[in-house]
């Protein structure tokens, strides 16, 4: 894996922010994030966020484009968005989509999750699904990448005793992948757009199906997990990640948090 596709799978996993308690919370939220990435001192990437937390249901936007150094090298950017509704065991996404364009080239991905089960569809078709292709067991009970985040914060934000654990199942329509969650305590940190405390989690990435022969991960760029700090914005009513950091590729790849509002 490239780090391009780890700067990818990082800015991605931003998607979307989350409410604490969400059965219990009682007035809709509306967030906009802005995010900075840098390998090293070098600013590559920028992803921003607009999200609308209701009572019942779900939405968010994120753009994802090369800035600084990378813009060079690539011209890409990543439109995606996702509905979705709370339910009793946590947010359940009902379509994710992005407009992926790299260059001259550009792809629309749509996923639909009626009946708990992810089909997607590709315009222009991949050439390939993968080696396996996600199968329809594996595409069963998942979330997209966006929500992914979802439930990470809400595990971070309701769980006491064993915040950060468990797996995640992610598909992207094509990919099929589990973030394997583990607590490293909490931190204070600073960034442009907060400062104080964070539950820190590390998110391991384990790949299942859908990937194309160059794609699979090598066991050394597997074995860096993502870690997060996650930490309580809006009186401690939502859970935002602030900085992510991961150790794959050249020098690794650090997401930080510039600027936000909450209403």
């Amino acid at each position: 894996m490239t780090v391009y596709r780890w700067l990818m799978a990082v800015l991605l996993l931003l998607g979307v922010l989350t409410p604490d308690a969400l059965a219990n919370r009682r007035s809709a939220l509306s967030i906009e994030a802005d995010y900075s990435a840098s390998i090293l001192v070098f600013r590559v990437g920028r992803v921003t966020l607009d999200a609308e937390l209701g009572t019942e249901r779900y939405t968010a936007r994120a753009h994802v484009e090369a800035a600084g150094l990378a813009a060079l090298f690539t011209d890409f950017s990543i439109d995606s968005d996702v509905e979705g509704r709370f339910a009793e065991s946590g947010p359940v996404p009902v379509n994710y989509g992005h407009i992926e364009r790299t260059g001259d080239k550009t792809r629309i991905i749509d996923v639909d999750f009626e009946d708990g089960v992810a089909r997607a569809t590709a315009s222009p078709a991949f050439s390939t699904w993968g080696d396996p292709p996600a199968s329809e067991s594996d595409r069963t009970g998942v979330v997209d990448p966006m929500t992914a985040t979802l439930l990470l914060s809400e595990l971070v934000a309701a769980a006491e005793a064993a915040p950060c654990a468990g797996s995640i199942p992610v598909f992207d329509g094509k990919q099929r992948y589990d973030l394997n969650l583990v607590a490293r305590g909490t931190e204070t940190i600073r960034t442009r757009g907060y400062q104080g405390e964070a539950m820190v989690c590390d998110a391991f990435y384990i790949p299942i199906s859908g990937y194309d022969p160059e794609d699979w991960p090598e066991p050394g760029e597997t074995r860096h997990p993502l870690r997060m700090w996650i930490a309580p914005i809006a009186e401690g009513s939502a859970y935002l990640p602030v900085r992510l950091h991961t150790r794959a590729g050249f020098g690794g790849v650090t997401v930080e948090l510039r600027a936000l509002r909450v209403d």
